[in-house]
This record gives C-alpha cells, structure tokens and sequence, in this order.
C-alpha cells in the first residue's frame, strides 16, 4: 500500500485561515494592524516569486505589506540603514531580509542588524540562542512548517526517533531544537556522517534538508517512517525542461514510507504561513498582548 501523501498545499491553507481570523480579531479588539516589510535587493528570479508569493498571502490575511525593492548595486550602509528605519518604524512588525544577497553584501551583518523582536526569519543570534535554550523565539519559518507537517501525522512527536539531514543555520539546526523541545530523540547528519543509510533506517522521523537531488533512497527509509522532504531541486526532465524534485527519491519512498511530503506542494507551502505566523505573533508581543492562538 502507498504512503499517506502530506498534504502541505492544504495544511498551509488551514493555517492561514486561523491567521486571517486571529488578524481580524486583534484589529478588532485592540487596533492593531501587523505589519510585514520585505527587503528584496537585486533580480534574482526565485527571490522575485518567493517576495510577490509573500506579499500576495499577507495581503490575503488582512495585514499590512511592505516591500523594499533595492538595486543590486546598493552597498551595505544603505542596507542597514532600511534596516535601521524599519526597525523604528511602529507600523512594521516583522522584517524579512530575502536571501541569497548580491556579492558584495554580508548577510550575517545585515540580519543581525534586525531587531530580534522583528526578527520573522528566526535568524538573528538572540532568536537563534533562545530556541537553542528552549526559551519562546521567534523561530525560522521552514523547520516550523516542517514540525506542524510531521505533527498532522502524529498526535505527538515524543520519544519518536528522528534524524534531521543537513545541518544548515536556516533549517537544519533549528529543526532539532524543535523536536526536542517536542521530546524527541534526534540524530543531525551532515557530509561528515558514517554510513547514512543506517541511521535512516532507525528513524521514525526523516527530515531531509540537505540540498541534493533525491539522495534519500527508499531502500534507506524504516517502514512506515514519516519522511518530511524540505529539498527543492531543479534537475533536467525527459523534456528537457527543469522539473522540481526533493531531497528524497519520491517514487521510491511512496512504497516504504508510512508518510511522505512531495515536492512541490509539501514544505514549501508551509514556509510562507508561518512567516505570517511569525508576523502575527510579532506584532502580538511588541504590542504587549497574549500570544495569538495560532
């Protein structure tokens, strides 16, 4: 029997639903508008969906947009100086600085110039040590996606086994202080890591975040494993146009796995739902209110 297909593309809607109602409320109750500005520099193609795809869904849920579109060509005072006024700003509760950046920019400089408390990327330090702590953050959208994909299959993740493939600032470290803080045991592997197909198999929870084209083989996975796939790759197709594959050999683990996100239409979908969770629950504590039930 095939894996249970992870619906990220519906998931990601219920989501944002429960963000549109919770925007409504706060602006109804206490007059508060959030408030997501994006800084784009340059023209890189993907960058220019992802800001368009986010502005789009924060419209969508009632909340205000910002988008700073900036020449590739711009230097790095300019840059923190945005970044300096949109932290001032009162009417933006979220700052959002596309990555990959122009040559010539440091992006470590640039997002640890963000506010922590406007830090809806989860990257800043501060952000970055308190989850680490197990202290409330701000946290990065994709290994929060990834959590809330996995827990639409399991009630809860205690005690379940997971390894976290890739061990990135953006999702592959976070991602393990997330299941833990979800009481799971967690393995990280890298490029360094002794027979990889090993460790998979023990697994319960595969979280494949580490940028190669369907590396994650079926013959890897346990049986019944729930395998959270949070590559996006383009690889030539028969056609010989580009077609988007995961980090995970789709075919191969739909006749192992018990569940398994595709590519596209799994993770994906939820990163921009819960940058809009992050923006919500932003604008909440900088306004001194309860955290949203979101």
């Amino acid at each position: 029997m095939p894996a249970q297909i992870i619906d990220g593309k519906l998931i990601a809607a219920e989501l944002r639903a429960k963000v549109a109602d919770e925007v409504a409320r706060v602006k109804r109750e206490h007059g508060l508008l959030p408030g997501l500005a994006v800084v784009l520099i340059g023209n890189d193609p993907a960058s220019e969906v992802y800001v368009r795809n986010k502005a789009k869904q924060t419209e969508a849920a009632g909340m205000a947009s910002f988008e700073h579109k900036l020449p590739a060509e711009i230097s790095q005072a300019e840059v923190l100086a945005l970044v300096d006024r949109l932290n001032r700003d009162p009417s933006v509760h979220g700052i959002l600085v596309q990555l990959p950046l122009p040559k010539g920019l440091d992006a470590n400089t640039i997002v640890n110039a963000i506010d922590p408390a406007k830090d809806v990327d989860g990257l800043h330090p501060v952000n970055a040590g308190r989850l680490a702590s197990g202290l409330p953050a701000l946290t990065p959208c994709t290994p929060l996606g990834s959590i809330i994909l996995a827990k639409s299959v399991h009630d809860s993740l205690e005690g379940m086994n997971a390894i976290v493939i890739g061990r990135s600032n953006l999702v592959g470290r976070p991602l393990v202080q997330l299941l833990l803080n979800e009481n799971a045991t967690v393995t990280i592997a890298h490029s360094r890591t002794r027979d990889l197909p090993a460790l998979c198999r023990r697994a319960d929870l595969v979280f494949a975040a580490v940028g190669r084209p369907e590396m994650v083989r079926g013959g890897w996975l346990q049986p019944g494993a729930t395998v959270i796939d949070v590559g996006i790759n383009r690889i030539p197709g028969a056609d010989g146009r580009n077609r988007l594959v995961g980090d995970v050999a789709y075919d191969e683990a739909m006749l192992v796995a018990g569940a398994v996100t595709p590519v596209p239409g799994g993770v994906g979908q939820m990163t921009v739902a819960c940058l809009l969770v992050n923006t919500l629950r932003a604008a909440c504590a900088i306004k001194g209110l309860p955290a949203p039930s979101v």
